[in-house]
């Protein structure tokens, strides 16, 4: 985890050009819930976040002004925003892919003709087969491979194989075309306008994704990783956004910041946080913390600079809460030529499933970028996803028990360690309807636990998306299986050999290349399933 410590997750530490009726505008407002009692006081006055509240620190009074003052803002459309839908790099040109965000199912595909990436809905209007299982035909065009039919990237239909050559050109119908979403690439990742209705085909010129210069830097790296995870959307920022469990749910995989010997009290090295909140509105929200500024962008994005841990540690006073003594707080300063940064983009798959592209440019070691295989990589930042993934699977059911609104009557976030994750849960439920808008398409109901292989599953929800890793995966069973050969033809050509033939050295140097080979094969197997496949984590071992 060394070499990976630069590009992993301190705070950790997943309509048409026709007149058919789109499918994706929005048909009622979103009605706006108030918060719970206790969060009101929380960010009240400059949205400060205080060490410790009290359920009984709001009066009745207030917190029905606070009430009607939330009313009052600006409701978050969640359908007029761009959504990432995966690293261009992980991409194959040569085939459509299925994805889904907003639980919209999607089919990407790339249209050669006019050089660019298309996101279409994944439905032929003939007999709604999916797309994405279809091939890019000989003219370039999106074939549906259940009858034929083609497509081009207006989504409009370009060919039936099963109409007549001179009868009426029924392709040329609107009831023949595919709802074709507005597209754009980057900072390296496709982006889609979640709505194909024909007032947006020129949203790029008036709104464009959240930019982020180092992405597209050459003096900084730009490894990304992309998976797919079995919990939902809010839980998955709220991790995010969480600095005060990395010490412990990553404990071992992730190196923190030294902690003074007056501060450390466990053997992981938990300390006190400074997260104060700067300011909070429709948008998202900017915080405070000991490494600088952090920023939510609404509906998806969250970013922000920290420490590569080159530095001296420095402690300053705050005072506590009951104002009595001074607590120190450990404070570690980015270096001046060193810069980092980590940045987590949360895309609203399902109820229940999510999807994360992660990077983390940093503008020193990048040779380490152009010398270790990216798949390399992620074996440490898909470590680090599964070491927390049950804990969240899990509390994200308790929650929706819970309710939305009743979030913080049942949590006890009393640190300012839970700032950040307080003014989430602010922001959703005062701007965001308290959830994600589904447009009706799901019941509200989480899918059921499914057995751990499933949850921890890495081949379904990165190896077989991502190009480096199912390269490596691909070449590293090549190699298990060549070692096997070996193995069994050493011992075969020892066998084989007359009384004489050959040396008894010779004899012994085939039998030891054969167990050798063999107990490399079966190492090398261990390894590509843990590495690619599945990989369970207990954390009482660690």
């Amino acid at each position: 985890m060394e070499a990976l410590k630069a590009s992993s997750f301190p705070s950790f530490h997943r309509q048409t050009i026709t007149t058919r009726s789109p499918r994706n505008t929005l048909e009622k407002p979103i009605p706006i819930f108030p918060s719970s009692r206790r969060i009101a006081p929380i960010l009240r006055s400059n949205f400060k976040i205080f060490t410790a509240v009290s359920p009984a620190a709001t009066s009745t009074n207030e917190s029905d002004e606070e009430v009607e003052s939330e009313k009052r803002e600006k409701r978050f459309n969640w359908y007029e925003h761009w959504y990432p839908v995966w690293p261009v790099c992980d991409l194959d040109k040569r085939r459509p892919h299925a994805k889904k965000v907003l639980g919209i199912d999607l089919v990407v595909w790339w249209d050669r003709n006019e050089d660019a990436w298309k996101v279409f809905d994944d439905s032929c209007p003939h007999r709604l087969a999916p797309l994405s299982e279809g091939r890019i035909d000989q003219w370039g065009r999106l074939q549906c491979v259940y009858h034929g039919w083609c497509f081009g990237g207006a989504g409009d239909c370009k060919f039936i194989p099963q109409a007549p050559r001179d009868g009426p050109p029924v392709h040329t119908s609107n009831k023949a075309c595919v709802a074709a979403y507005p597209t754009c690439v980057q900072n390296g990742i496709l982006w889609f306008w979640p709505n194909s209705d024909l007032q947006y085909k020129d949203i790029l010129s008036m709104k464009k994704p959240h930019y982020i210069p180092e992405l597209d830097d050459p003096s900084y790296t730009n490894t990304m990783i992309a998976r797919d995870i079995g919990y939902g959307y809010e839980v998955l920022i709220e991790n995010l956004m969480d600095p005060a469990h990395v010490p412990y749910a990553h404990y071992g995989i992730m190196r923190t910041g030294k902690v003074p010997e007056s501060l450390k009290a466990d053997r992981e090295g938990g300390r006190p946080l400074e997260i104060n909140i700067q300011r909070l509105d429709v948008n998202g929200f900017t915080s405070k913390q000991m490494f600088g500024e952090n920023h939510f962008i609404a509906p998806n994005l969250y970013y922000g600079h920290f420490s590569p841990g080159g530095g001296q540690s420095t402690t300053n006073k705050t005072p506590s809460s009951d104002g009595k003594k001074d607590v120190q707080v450990a404070s570690f300063p980015v270096p001046p030529k060193k810069k980092a940064m980590l940045i987590f983009y949360c895309i609203p798959v399902s109820p229940g499933y999510s999807r994360l592209i992660f990077a983390s440019p940093r503008n020193f070691a990048v040779w380490m970028e152009r010398i270790i295989p990216r798949w390399m990589f992620h074996i440490g930042q898909n470590l680090i996803l599964d070491s927390d993934l049950y804990l969240l699977h899990v509390e994200e059911r308790k929650l929706k028990d819970v309710g939305a609104l009743n979030w913080q009557k049942e949590c006890y976030v009393p640190t300012k360690s839970d700032a950040l994750v307080v003014t989430f849960r602010r922001w959703l439920n005062k701007y965001g309807g308290t959830q994600v808008d589904w447009r009706n398409k799901y019941t509200g109901e989480l899918p059921p636990t499914p057995p751990r292989e499933q949850l921890f599953d890495r081949y379904w929800t990165h190896t077989v998306s991502c190009s480096s890793c199912s390269v490596a995966y691909k070449r590293l069973n090549a190699l298990e299986i060549a070692l096997q050969v070996i193995s069994i033809a050493a011992v075969a050509a020892a066998a084989a050999a007359k009384q004489g033939a050959i040396s008894i050295a010779a004899r012994y140097s085939l039998a030891s290349m054969a167990v050798l080979c063999f107990v490399a094969s079966k190492w090398l197997s261990h390894f590509i399933y843990k590495t690619f496949r599945y990989h369970d984590y207990d954390h009482a071992f660690r």
